[in-house]
């Protein structure tokens, strides 16, 4: 009988700061072996719980639940799986959530999902669903024993037409069912605090889990925010900028950045934090390191 993993909504009941950790599924058996060696790594800083991304191409979905259970069975993760709405009708969303919750998964990231390479917009697909809340709704309902975490935007989705609006469709997700919120990156902790105190004052009363990316490059990070709608600070840039074309010192210099950051963060009492770490290890254990007291 398969062993089911721990919720992570019991963790948070813990009342202290979780790490966690985001990969996303390579394209090739090449990146699987690099991102087997990165988990290994990663071992030596026991996680809280890793989550594994949810591509738009049938290729890399397939990965989704490889890597997931590559992480789960060969190196004790608690893993959280990404499932989007993209492409898929609610019958095989509801197939695909059997399956999860089947392997002995309980946590999932429900999110409405990017659209397809090469389309400008989202669509919805014959009998599928629209909303990311649609989608907790479907799960949570299939097994009410799923911990689902969704997403939030601190400087508001691309889409949304207004902050207003994009937060109420942040409470229609919660309010569905989900467990906690982990949000898009962002570089400067005051817009994390702001938009905590709007969710606080709009009755979202789940943790608020901040979402952090350790800068590789300028346009690599350019490029990110382009597509999130996040701002990058000034002096980041002029930091950046200042360090050329040196990867290493690019690399400290987003290291320091977000160690300065998550410092804060837990400061301020911040549940804990997300790494997006593009399946490196480096830069998470550095921050790890980091922040040994």
């Amino acid at each position: 009988m398969i062993k089911a993993d721990r919720p992570i909504s019991e963790l948070f009941a813990q009342r202290r700061p979780l790490r966690s950790i985001e990969f996303f599924p390579p394209k090739d058996d090449a990146g699987v072996g690099a991102l087997r060696l990165s988990a290994a790594a990663l071992r030596r800083i026991t996680p809280d719980f890793v989550s594994v991304t949810y591509g738009a191409g049938g290729s890399t979905r397939q990965r989704t639940a490889e890597v997931s259970a590559i992480l789960r069975s060969e190196f004790g993760f608690t893993v959280m799986p990404h499932l989007t709405c993209v492409g898929h009708s609610r019958a095989e969303l509801a197939e695909i959530a059997d399956r999860i919750h089947g392997d002995g998964f309980r946590n999932v990231m429900a999110l409405r999902g990017d659209p397809p390479k090469g389309s400008a917009q989202f669509s919805v697909a014959a009998d599928g669903l629209r909303y990311a809340n649609e989608l907790v709704s479907l799960l949570k309902e299939r097994h009410p024993d799923l911990c689902l975490g969704v997403g939030g935007y601190p400087e508001k989705h691309p889409e949304a037409p207004s902050p207003q609006t994009d937060l109420e469709n942040l409470r229609r997700k919660v309010d569905a069912g989900a467990g906690f919120v982990t949000t898009q990156l962002f570089f400067d902790n005051e817009v994390y605090y702001r938009f905590v105190e709007r969710c606080r004052a709009a009755s979202i009363a789940v943790p608020i889990v901040p979402g952090l990316m350790p800068v590789l490059s300028l346009k690599q990070v350019q490029r990110f925010t382009s597509m999130c709608g996040a701002t990058i600070p000034p002096t980041l840039v002029r930091r950046l900028e200042a360090a050329g074309e040196a990867a290493e010192i690019v690399e400290a210099v987003g290291i320091d950045w977000a160690l300065a950051q998550i410092r804060d963060l837990l400061a301020h009492g911040a549940p804990g934090y997300h790494l997006y770490i593009l399946n490196r290890a480096k830069s998470a254990l550095a921050l790890a390191a980091g922040l040994v007291a």
